[in-house]
């Protein structure tokens, strides 16, 4: 995993976009190529395993899509439940503060779904 330099340019601006901007923010929380699909998965599905998910994600590795729950689970947005059994059964849900993000996701698919060619 990449560092970057605290004193570096790029760090700063980007510390500061983070904590005074709330777009930056948002996007920082939900950007990139697959969580807004993992939220819109589990705001539709309430709970799914990690192999749904992973069916559901087409061209995703388990190494990325490993990486991205842990990015939400620590951005506290979804909670992951492990059930104590044998084999063992694990499933992802959001969490109050994932859930609060229904709007935000519904206007970007609606937004999209007008813009691109379905034919």
């Amino acid at each position: 995993m990449e560092t970057r330099k605290k004193n570096s340019t790029n760090n700063i601006n980007l510390t500061y976009l983070n904590n005074y901007c709330g777009i930056s923010y948002t996007l920082a929380m939900i950007g990139g190529r697959w969580k807004i699909n993992i939220l819109a998965y589990l705001l539709k599905d309430k709970k799914l395993r990690f192999g749904e998910l992973k069916n559901k994600l087409e061209g995703i590795s388990e190494r990325m899509l490993i990486k991205n729950l842990k990015e939400l689970e620590n951005n506290e947005l979804i909670n992951k439940i492990i059930y104590q059994q044998y084999p063992r059964k694990v499933e992802y849900e959001l969490t109050e503060l994932g859930q609060s993000l229904n709007e935000i996701i519904k206007c970007m698919d609606k937004w999209g779904e007008s813009r691109y060619d379905k034919t």
